[in-house]
């Protein structure tokens, strides 16, 4: 289990000895903070990979018992990866590649079976709302026929993720894997998950059918994640792509990092993730819908963002990788804007912490939170967005204090 992480303001003996070094130049800054992205992806692939012989073995011999194990193993995977999106808005290389592996959210009927009464017969805004791929190997839908015989991995990310460049087609990644294995959550802003049977992939007691086919389908969409994250693991390390665009220009790598970070912490994550929620009160604006763990994903999101700023990242195994920081110049420049910076960063880390108690402590999850009528449990997520908010308008003043031009992040309609 991830345990909580944050940072305070500086301590005064800390204090004395960043006052006596050198600040970091813009290079070596740039240059840790690929160094901590490599370490991510690094773990993401790591854990991915144990997902995957998880999902293998509950191939090979379907119970109540290896499913679980697999889910367990989502949930691991999910902690680094989590802590990744502070990369994905700074730099494009992630941003266009990220779609396949955390696209979100996603019209399930696409892929399998749904319940109609919770799920709704159509859409208007996407034909295959309901084209269950799984138990269709050819269809015809407004006029387009799909020959699905073959469900690899190839056939899924390129001719069904994203069908006709509708993004709740979502067909690859996290969401698709997390559905695969919870099934849909029925109980509304109720208590509880997804309960798919682990009979949905048996071969010999096979329940709502085409368990060869489902099984098959998330056997082909776990492999493929495992490959796209090896494939970015790869563009960080020392002569990849992303590492080396970023340091083609370290100032406008500085640029990158405080973009990934602002637009993370305030348009996506304040905004999309969260505001929106609690506006329209709506289950399924939770992140991660299908296994009630958007509690850890707010967390890790808010974690990743302290990560970048302070150079610092935990590796799976307790190591800390810690090098030049963004912090350390801006202390250099003004002690009391980073000061600041890291006490917003601090409280925004113990305030989504709180999304994970309620969820760990005292059974209560996201989407029981986000309900009309909970109270208490809007304003806990407003909470988290305010800090949000207060903490990006502190980055602003980095932003100011660094010399920088104006760095534009993400917005979100929720938020104005």
């Amino acid at each position: 289990m991830i345990l909580q992480a944050s940072c305070s303001a500086t301590a005064p003996h800390q204090a004395e000895s960043r006052a006596a070094a050198a600040p970091p130049q813009p290079e070596a800054i740039v240059n840790h903070y690929a160094d901590i992205a490599h370490a991510v992806y690094s773990d993401s692939l790591t854990t991915a990979t144990a997902l995957q012989q998880a999902v293998n073995r509950l191939l090979a011999n379907p119970t109540e018992t290896t499913l679980e194990q697999a889910k367990v193993a989502w949930i691991t995977a999910r902690h680094p990866y989590q802590q990744s999106e502070v990369f994905r808005f700074g730099n494009p290389i992630v941003d266009e590649w990220e779609g396949k592996v955390n696209a979100w959210p996603l019209d399930e009927g696409l892929i399998d079976y749904v319940a109609i009464d919770h799920y709704g017969e159509e859409s208007a805004e996407n034909p295959y709302y309901r084209a269950n791929i799984i138990a269709n190997p050819q269809l015809t839908v407004a006029g387009k026929a799909i020959d699905a015989t073959v469900l690899n991995s190839q056939f899924i990310a390129t001719e069904l993720h994203e069908l006709e460049q509708i993004e709740t087609n979502v067909a690859t990644g996290y969401h698709a894997i997390e559905f695969l294995l919870w099934g849909q959550d029925l109980n509304g802003s109720g208590p509880g998950a997804g309960n798919r049977p682990a009979t949905d992939f048996s071969h010999t007691q096979c329940t709502h059918g085409n368990c060869d086919r489902r099984g098959g389908y998330l056997k082909a969409v776990t492999d493929q994640l495992v490959d796209d994250l090896r494939w970015m693991t790869v563009q960080w390390q020392q002569k990849g792509a992303a590492r080396t665009a970023l340091l083609t220009n370290p100032n406008q790598g500085i640029a990158a990092m405080i973009t990934g970070m602002g637009s993370l912490s305030f348009g996506e994550l304040a905004g999309e993730r969260m505001k929106l929620g609690v506006l329209l009160h709506d289950p399924e604006e939770e992140h991660d819908c299908f296994s009630d763990n958007t509690h850890w994903s707010h967390y890790n999101n808010g974690l990743g963002i302290q990560n970048v700023y302070l150079g610092r990242y935990q590796r799976l195994d307790g190591s800390v990788l810690e090098g030049p920081s963004l912090s350390s110049w801006v202390y250099s420049q003004d002690r009391a804007i980073d000061n600041a910076m890291r006490i917003k960063l601090s409280q925004t880390v113990n305030q989504l912490y709180q999304l994970v108690e309620s969820a760990e402590k005292r059974g209560i999850a996201y989407d029981q939170l986000l309900a009309a009528g909970n109270r208490a449990g809007n304003q806990l997520i407003l909470d988290g967005v305010t800090a949000l908010i207060e903490q990006t308008r502190q980055l602003e003043r980095v932003v100011a204090v660094l010399g920088l031009e104006q760095i534009a992040f993400e917005g979100s309609d929720s938020l104005k």
